[in-house]
């Protein structure tokens, strides 16, 4: 099924690292003491950590050997999150990874039948029939939601919140925010300012562009330049 298969022995090797996790939970004092709040931080940091090691790399050994520490950092705050649930007699990592297959399976038809085995039928799809498959599936799951828009984190950075609004509302067919032109003069308030940048990441979105990663990149190009002079 895939051109390059996992090892026979992960599930021992994931059960094993759950089995660490759950180690440093009985006998390390610095670990025991974490709970889901003071994670939060931990996650955030080796969440961006991962989209630095993505953007500012090029491929090759060093950036696959970054990206797997990095991906393992992630990974230990599923892990640790998973372990302070299984604690409290909620779940386990184990009905993390279950609802996770389960998802998956279910928000992609075009990939999978409902069991779980493939589509004898499985071609190509279009994205945009993907994606409305996949919105179909999200509102089975949450028939109470009735915006577009829940769900969608506040505390994502403004241009990913903002683009992340927009893509909602392209896909369900709502009015997009419209296009402004920056003014010639200072801007009058915060107001204007953030129906311009609005309009902006729309703009960019349109293109095909990622404006918080545009955004990111141009900063990482300006103290590059300042680091070398």
């Amino acid at each position: 099924m895939a051109e390059n298969p996992l090892p026979g022995d992960l599930g021992e090797r994931f059960t094993r690292l759950a089995e660490v996790i759950g180690v440093l939970r009985e006998r390390c004092p610095w670990t025991r003491a974490l709970t889901h709040e003071s994670l939060l931080e931990y996650l955030v940091e080796e969440t961006y950590e991962l989209v630095e090691a993505v953007e500012g790399g090029t491929a090759g050994p060093a950036r696959a050997a970054e990206l797997r520490g990095e991906l393992g950092d992630v990974l230990l705050q599923v892990l640790l999150h998973a372990r302070l649930q299984q604690e409290a007699g909620s779940f386990s990592v184990a009905d993390v990874v279950d609802a996770l297959t389960a998802k998956m399976i279910r928000r992609n038809p075009h990939v999978f039948s409902p069991d779980g085995s493939l589509r004898e039928d499985s071609g190509e799809s279009g994205i945009a029939a993907i994606e409305q498959a996949w919105d179909r599936a999200k509102k089975a799951e949450s028939p109470a939601r009735t915006s577009a828009f829940e769900g969608i984190p506040a505390g994502l950075p403004a241009l990913l919140l903002a683009a992340k609004t927009i893509s909602r509302a392209r896909r369900a067919d709502r009015p997009l925010p419209p296009l402004r032109p920056a003014p010639d003069a200072e801007f009058s308030n915060e107001t204007e300012l953030g129906d311009v940048l609005f309009s902006l990441v729309r703009r960019a979105s349109e293109q095909g562009l990622d404006a918080e990663a545009a955004l990111r990149a141009a900063v990482r190009r300006y103290t590059a330049d300042d680091a070398g002079r």
